[in-house]
């Protein structure tokens, strides 16, 4: 990464991921892991969302929400504050199918930020890290708005103003 790691509380990208990204919560997405060189969160498997019903694997749609969720939170932890971000490019090489009926995992780290752009890579499994179910990089626009971050009552319960403001 192009910048040192910067100290960042865990409790902000959970925050993040249950209040600020509403169909994060609703698919149940938890937060496993928040350090500086990673980030990794986990879709628990859930019979709706199943994309083929023959093998009960889930649909891609979902790991796709899932690896999209991990790079935006690896930037926001790069940055060490919440910033208002865009998904400016995800591709997601699909490497096999989800094992039946078993959770994803996800891990993401943001490898390079530049005043504008962040750039992240990603890898899912489901319960063996070394046997991916996808690879990812994506590319993220910093500073794509000037709305708060998140809605106001996480503010509040944050207990410090995470307002959405410009990079300088």
């Amino acid at each position: 990464m192009s910048r040192k790691p910067v100290a960042f509380d865990p409790h902000m990208i959970e925050l993040m991921v249950h209040q600020g990204i509403p169909h994060c919560r609703e698919l149940g997405v938890r937060v496993v892991e928040v350090g500086a060189a990673r980030t990794v969160l986990m879709l628990p498997f859930q019979e709706r969302l199943i994309g083929n019903p023959e093998f009960g694997i889930l649909a891609g749609g979902a790991v796709t929400t899932l690896v999209d969720t991990v790079c935006g939170m690896a930037v926001q932890v790069a940055l060490g504050k919440l910033l208002p971000i865009a998904t400016l490019d995800l591709r997601i090489d699909y490497l096999r199918p989800s094992e039946p009926r078993q959770d994803v995992h996800a891990m993401a780290e943001c490898y390079k930020l530049t005043r504008q752009i962040a750039f992240v890579r990603s890898t899912a499994w489901n319960e063996d890290e070394a046997k991916p179910i996808a690879n990812c990089v994506a590319t993220f626009m910093i500073g794509s708005s000037d709305k708060a971050v998140l809605p106001p009552a996480a503010e509040q319960e944050a207990g410090r103003a995470v307002k959405g403001a410009r990079p300088r």
